[in-house]
């Protein structure tokens, strides 16, 4: 079964990170198994040169995996270097979780909450040249005249009762 996902969309720099941490914590604190998936348009590394997991890595292993008593962490080289789709990482990687919440992939079709800072831009990403259907609420540090909820910026727990009764009630 594929979890419900929601993902927190914004321009750099908007605060979409400190939003989705305080989602998980009041979504744990009310007893959900939340998974998160932060999309990086760069190469990002995990590994650290010169460290074993780094040294099988640069060896050719394609799928490397980092496992204790506490966590399991894994590199996974994709083929020809392209992303897979979120949804097919979510079917994946996630079976064993209430929700996911992403930060990015503001160009998916999965169900948005957009970060605005007043400071950071005048417009919205989903209400502005792109009227984007998948747009179910708003975190702004200013009140906007929209045709979707619009949360104060810091409100994480009427954001969580939103998610709650739109993918998990």
């Amino acid at each position: 079964m594929i979890p419900p996902v929601v993902s927190i969309v914004a321009k750099s720099g908007t605060g979409k990170t400190t939003l989705v941490e305080k989602l998980i914590a009041e979504m744990k604190q009310r007893g959900y198994r939340v998974g998160a998936v932060k999309h990086d348009a760069h190469n990002f590394e995990i590994d650290h040169a010169g460290k074993d997991s780094w040294r099988l890595t640069q060896a050719g292993a394609d799928t490397m995996l980092i496992t204790s008593p506490a966590k399991i962490a894994m590199v996974k080289k994709n083929p020809q270097a392209q992303e897979p789709p979120i949804a097919e990482t979510i079917q994946t990687y996630f079976g064993d979780v209430d929700i996911v919440l992403t930060e990015g992939f503001k160009r998916s079709t999965m169900p948005k909450i957009e970060v605005h800072r007043r400071e950071r831009s005048a417009e919205l990403l989903c209400r502005s040249e792109i009227h984007d259907p998948t747009l179910i609420a708003v975190a702004s540090d200013e009140p906007l005249d929209i045709d979707v909820p619009v949360y104060d910026i810091n409100d994480a727990q009427g954001l969580c009762d939103l998610i709650v009764a739109r993918f998990l009630a």
